[in-house]
């Protein structure tokens, strides 16, 4: 099974609190973090929880600024 991916950029000082998030949902999603200096990451999402995905994502704007980042990246790290 392939995942759904997504982007967003993010406050940079919650890379890690991001990360951590979707690690207690085990299993729901990878956080990587494609482009380090504007704090931008990309989602790896297991099919089937795409709207439990959504659902944190929607709880997490209410504390930080995410937002979809549509930009192109110079690759993954």
């Amino acid at each position: 099974m392939k995942t759904i991916s997504q982007s967003y950029s993010i406050d940079r000082k919650f890379v890690g609190f991001v990360k951590f998030i979707f690690e207690a949902y085990d299993g729901i999603a990878v956080v990587e973090t494609i482009i380090p200096q504007t704090a931008v990451i990309k989602l790896h999402i297991a099919p089937g929880c795409e709207s439990d995905v959504a659902g944190v994502i929607c709880e997490l704007k209410k504390d930080i600024m995410i937002e979809p980042f549509s930009g192109t990246a110079v690759g993954s790290f």
